[in-house]
């Protein structure tokens, strides 16, 4: 095993559990005040750094860990559809096409100007928040086989 890529996973579970708790802080924030027919400017701060951080995650999550898993188990790289279907199929996620709605949704968020769709973004985000942190717990038990030997 390439001890350069065990140290790239260690830091990159660093990196993904640091995501993973700002995000879960945003998304307690953001829960509380959901539904409402308008927000401040501060709440709206709270869900733009709600979508910012889900992004952030959820690219750790696929570009990065997901990437990096497959190379430690010798798999081929492939699209990002591969790699979402390679990561349902070794248990690091419970729904691939779930994934794939989160990608779309991380899309959305980068490229999105409109402030009402954002509202909408807003809410479709606190639901996906959940899959996420799911996905944390599993690369970690999954990454426990590469760091314990």
């Amino acid at each position: 095993m390439n001890p350069n890529r065990l140290l790239l996973l260690q830091a990159e579970l660093e990196l993904m559990d640091k995501a993973r708790e700002h995000l879960r802080y945003s998304y307690e924030r953001c829960q509380a005040i959901v539904g409402k027919a308008s927000y401040t400017l501060e709440e709206l701060e709270h869900f733009e750094s709600l979508t910012s951080r889900f992004a952030r995650l959820s690219d750790l999550l696929i570009q990065k860990l997901f990437r990096l898993i497959d190379q430690l188990d010798l798999d081929e790289s492939g699209t990002i559809r591969d790699r979402i279907n390679r990561a349902e199929k070794k248990g690091l996620i419970a729904d691939a096409d779930r994934f794939v709605e989160i990608r779309e949704l991380r899309n959305q968020i980068a490229h999105e100007y409109n402030p009402n769709a954002m509202l909408t973004i807003f809410t479709e985000v606190l639901h996906y928040c959940p899959p996420l942190f799911d996905a944390v717990e599993r690369v970690h038990r999954y990454s426990s086989q590469y760091l314990t030997d």
